[in-house]
């Protein structure tokens, strides 16, 4: 294991980093006044901060390897897709109404309501979730690489394939004019609402169990845990599937059959589904 002060080091050094970072994105968004690319950065900051890490520690074995190369792999992946649909669609709805609701009932100005309600959190939270690619580089030299890190690796790769074929798939039936108003109820949709999020716990969990070979990998587990908590309780599928029940038929008929997360066989269709 590197010196616990060589450890906090860098770990300051990525702290910083992600901050100093959040800062000028945010005024980039200030300035355009659309924070919709936020969700694009999130991806692309985690592989910042594996190579971060990397250019700090220097190369510890193939541990290392396969962190920083399964992280940029599904970063680039991720963010790439997310850039794309901010620049083909534009502003994203949810941000715009909750920058219009903060303006409007609480008086904020663009600048701040941007920073307190979308910005401020990114960089701690990105720094936390990122912990099993910056912790799990941090041995003194190289080790065996036992089955954990291969059951890792293949849950992170099958992470990264799952969340890649949902996009393809609900890209694909937006695509549709036909599909307007209606609900993805096929393909990986039909057995899990949230394909994306599945596969991004998947790889992470997976990057974690990669770590766990590491001295101080297994201190990473906050990072899987939070973003567990992140997709599912805070900020993922919770915020836009109550307005989906709302605005789109039969949306809470296909919420009732199909599983939130774990893909799943369907229930069977009510007598009065859509």
């Amino acid at each position: 294991m590197l010196p616990i002060s060589e450890v906090l080091t860098v770990l300051a050094v990525n702290f910083t980093l992600c901050v100093a970072g959040f800062l000028i994105l945010w005024r980039v968004g200030a300035a355009i006044r659309d924070v919709s690319f936020i969700d694009s950065v999130w991806a692309l900051g985690m592989g910042g901060v594996a190579l971060s890490t990397w250019a700090q520690v220097g190369w510890t074995g193939p541990r290392q390897g396969l962190l920083v190369a399964i992280c940029l792999a599904w970063a680039l992946r991720l963010g790439l897709h997310l850039l794309l649909r901010w620049r083909r669609h534009g502003p994203d709805r949810r941000y715009v109404r909750m920058m219009q609701k903060a303006q409007a009932e609480r008086g904020w100005g663009y600048g701040y309501a941007s920073l307190r309600l979308v910005f401020a959190l990114q960089a701690p939270l990105m720094w936390v979730v990122a912990l099993p690619v910056q912790l799990g580089q941090m041995a003194a030299g190289p080790a065996p690489l036992g089955p954990l890190t291969w059951v890792g690796a293949g849950l992170a790769l099958a992470g990264i394939a799952f969340e890649t074929v949902g996009d393809a798939q609900i890209t694909r039936f937006k695509a549709d004019p036909a599909n307007a108003g209606r609900v993805l109820a096929g393909g990986l949709w039909r057995y899990t609402r949230h394909p994306n999020y599945f596969g991004d716990i998947l790889t992470w969990v997976g990057l974690w169990l990669i770590a766990a070979g590491a001295p101080l990998g297994l201190w990473a587990l906050p990072g899987p845990a939070l973003l567990i908590f992140l997709l599912t309780r805070w900020s993922g599928g919770v915020t836009y599937e109550r307005r989906l029940t709302k605005t789109r038929p039969g949306y809470d008929d296909y919420q009732r059959r199909t599983s939130p997360l774990i893909p799943w066989p369907p229930k069977p269709a009510g007598p009065d589904s859509v």
